[in-house]
């Protein structure tokens, strides 16, 4: 096993002085990789809405009014028009999302070749489709898909306060289906759902504790979509919103406890301030999806990006930099 972390030593990462956390963490990220280079990453909806599981987040769920329109697969020229200009903009990732459960087996050969179609490009590529069987994690592997992402969202004990139509076990199994095909594991998560500092700590444990690192962790704050489960219930309160200290300290446990996978600011970005990203680049992580959308949500364009980078002296990682990240 790569992590042996026990919840107590996470939790008293945690409990750091703030200042000690964050020089822990950007001192492991040094180790592990180049102080100020960040990878930019582009995420699209291929497929979006009228998904049948109830993530008390999400604005695709058919179990909310949100308002949302169900689509059909995007068209694969349509897709590959849409990676190559995130290629322009300078992306090195493109990471292509579908509102499933899980897909039929009669889509995995139009997957298959957007895959093989934005590998073309040189772009990496990363896949979000919900469960996938064995064999068609080995269908996507063979096409060269490079990442799946399947997050866990949370804690296993608050798993169920947040989806009942999939459970914590299915999620890890999905996992291991893609570790078995030779894709690289995305997995992260949620915070600021309204659960605990303790959620939090077994959140990071869980990830921690995986045979293998997930090679990308990403590290999302909810983003309030009314009409959801859970979006409605916080509206409006204190637990709306997690304090960005709290934020800025799971980036830094991330970082520490998986020292070499790649730690990616994701949803709720858009709400942060400059200086609350800033601490999160100095606590390790060094991945972000740029472009105006993530799947349905909002996310800071990439003229404001170039802009904070610029500012902070950041510079967008290279795709032959990663890849040779990802083979040490």
């Amino acid at each position: 096993m790569e992590g042996r972390w026990t919840r107590a030593e996470i939790a008293a990462l945690f409990d750091l002085p703030f200042t000690e956390l964050v020089f822990r963490a950007a001192s492991v990220h040094r180790e592990y990789h180049a102080a100020n280079e960040v990878q930019l990453s582009t995420l699209l909806s291929i497929k979006t809405g009228g998904c049948p599981e109830d993530c008390g987040y999400c604005s695709q769920s058919a179990h909310h009014e949100t308002g949302l329109k169900a689509t059909k697969l995007m068209d694969v020229r349509a897709v590959l028009q849409a990676a190559a200009q995130a290629r322009d903009n300078g992306s090195t990732r493109f990471c292509m999302g579908a509102a499933w459960r899980n897909p039929k087996d009669k889509d995995i050969p139009a997957l298959a070749e957007m895959v093989r179609g934005v590998r073309q490009m040189g772009m990496e590529t990363c896949m979000t489709l919900g469960m996938l069987t064995p064999g068609q994690a080995a269908a996507l592997g063979e096409a060269g898909l490079d990442y799946y992402n399947h997050n866990i969202d949370t804690s296993p004990e608050n798993y169920a306060n947040v989806i009942s139509t999939r459970s914590f076990d299915e999620r890890i199994e999905t996992l291991e289906n893609v570790r078995q095909a030779g894709i690289n594991v995305c997995c992260g998560g949620i915070v600021g759902m309204g659960e605990t500092r303790a959620d939090r700590v077994g959140f990071i444990h869980a990830l921690a504790t995986l045979p293998v690192h997930p090679e990308s962790v990403p590290i999302n704050a909810l983003v309030p979509v009314k009409g959801t489960v859970l979006g409605d219930m916080l509206a409006d309160t204190p637990l709306a919103k997690i304090d960005d200290i709290e934020f800025v300290r799971t980036v830094a446990v991330a970082r520490i406890t998986m020292p070499g996978s790649m730690v990616r600011l994701s949803a709720g970005r858009e709400s942060m301030s400059e200086a609350a990203q800033a601490l999160c680049f100095l606590s390790g992580a060094n991945s972000i999806f740029t472009g105006d959308k993530l799947l349905t949500a909002g996310n800071a364009g990439e003229d404001k990006d170039a802009a904070l980078f610029a500012k902070l002296g950041l510079t967008p990682m290279a795709a032959e930099q990663r890849q040779q990240v990802a083979a040490e």
